[in-house]
């Protein structure tokens, strides 16, 4: 695999900090000196910051001299090798000088198409859950609302399962008529019905050996519930018009966004099969329960976008601030969206607030303080992050207060999401007396 780790000599660390940014936007992953050097062979190139000196150029010699190093100078510059780039970064600039130094895209990071991206408490805890049930063959089931990314969490059981090296086999249960599934699960002997003019393989013969995903488990009938019960008992079953028993050997992995419990009293979903796939539970938050993985995620759907060869999107501070404070009802496949949207509108530039879709720029609208236009700037300058902060904190608590601690009135006063109150609330440790709506 493409090494993927790039050494940054730089002393200052506000310019090492941005290089950074820069070179994880990429795919790469950046060490400096405090860090500590990763081995030669896991290095792919060197980036030589402007505040650096000549003893750092000659610890990287020694250390990894066969890899390239790009020079980062401030203001004009004159390379007789042809690798030095301005500082601050441009990404354009940099993929240039990489290409002409022979070194290619990062081959490794986290890719939201494959990996559980984010560093919230909630993802860390279903991590540790997937490490926890993956190396048994304990039936799992996923819940979450849609969009969060349960399939994710499937896939993931399954590369680190012992079946890990076999099929797995997704099956959408509401996207299959409930007259067809049992033959898209079981399979079917030719002739078993009008139009079967071959036998065909269902989906627990092609996942043998590995794991069977059923998602939106609580769209199948009861019906086929009470003959998925039965296989998952007896590990065995008959294709449709046969007689042979053949052997189940499967994971089951089931996920939902309903709730079945609901589902259960209402007689829509049966209570030994809920119990049979309910051994261990693994529920994917929400992604506006986990806003501090926003900007983590904009980063790796735009590096997916760009390794695809479909173009790159830059989010300035502000648009990123405007996506955080979204409700993203959609979740993560919302988001991916937006940004795939994004690049088709905006190919290789930098995207501000006035360039997103108007149901994001209303969140940034409404978080902004309505008495901007009055304020003015001390001659000595000042902290303008904490000095906004403390005035968003002093309007909800006069929200707050004017509305009796009801948070849903507060949210009223200051033109917020209910939902987005209550992360601010969080955020900023304020108090209320009550939470009713």
């Amino acid at each position: 695999m493409q090494p993927a780790q790039v050494i940054v000599m730089e002393p200052d660390a506000e310019r090492r900090a941005a290089m950074g940014a820069v070179l994880r936007f990429l795919g790469w992953f950046p060490h400096s000196e405090a860090e500590g050097w990763p081995e030669p062979a896991a290095v792919a190139f060197g980036l030589l910051g402007p505040g650096a000196d000549g003893e750092q150029r000659r610890r990287f010699d020694a250390h990894s001299g066969a890899h390239p190093l790009i020079r980062v100078v401030e203001g004009e510059h004159a390379d007789p090798e042809g690798l030095a780039v301005r500082y601050p970064l441009e990404q354009a600039e940099l993929e240039a000088i990489l290409n002409r130094a022979g070194v290619h895209a990062a081959a490794t990071g986290p890719d939201p198409g494959r990996d559980l991206v984010g560093n919230s408490e909630a993802v860390r805890r279903v991590r540790r859950m997937i490490h926890q049930v993956a190396g048994s063959d304990a039936s799992v089931l996923i819940l979450g609302e849609s969009g969060t990314g349960k399939e994710l969490v499937a896939r993931s059981l399954h590369r680190l399962s012992p079946r890990g090296d076999g099929p797995f086999v997704p099956v959408n249960c509401g996207a299959i008529p409930g007259e067809l599934m049992e033959s898209e699960l079981f399979g079917h002997e030719k002739g078993a019905f009008t139009g079967a003019v071959s036998s065909r393989q269902g989906r627990f013969e092609l996942a043998g050996g590995g794991t069977l995903f059923l998602d939106e488990i609580g769209d199948m009938s009861v019906a086929m519930q009470v003959k998925l019960l039965r296989v998952l008992q007896e590990h065995s079953f008959e294709r449709v018009g046969g007689t042979r028993s053949l052997p189940a050997d499967v994971r089951v992995v089931a996920a939902t966004h309903r709730d079945l419990e609901v589902q259960l009293a209402d007689g829509a979903f049966r209570e030994d099969l809920y119990y049979r796939l309910n051994v261990f539970p693994i529920e994917m938050p929400p992604l506006r329960h986990r806003r501090e993985d926003i900007p983590l995620l904009i980063d790796a759907i735009a590096e997916r976008i760009h390794r695809a060869g479909r173009g790159w999107v830059r989010l300035t501070p502000a648009a990123r601030q405007a996506l955080a404070a979204h409700d993203w009802p959609g979740n993560v496949r919302e988001l991916s969206n937006l940004m795939e949207r994004l690049v088709i509108m905006h190919p290789y530039e930098e995207v501000d607030v006035a360039d997103l879709p108007e149901r994001y720029r209303d969140e940034a609208a409404h978080g902004a303080p309505a008495m901007a236009g009055t304020a003015t700037l001390p001659p000595e300058g000042l902290d303008l992050r904490g000095h906004l902060g403390e005035v968003e904190q002093a309007l909800i608590s006069q929200a707050l207060e004017a509305s009796d601690g009801v948070v849903a009135q507060a949210a009223k006063l200051l033109q917020l999401r209910r939902t987005t109150l209550v992360e601010k609330l969080r955020k900023y440790g304020l108090q209320r007396e009550s939470t009713s709506a």
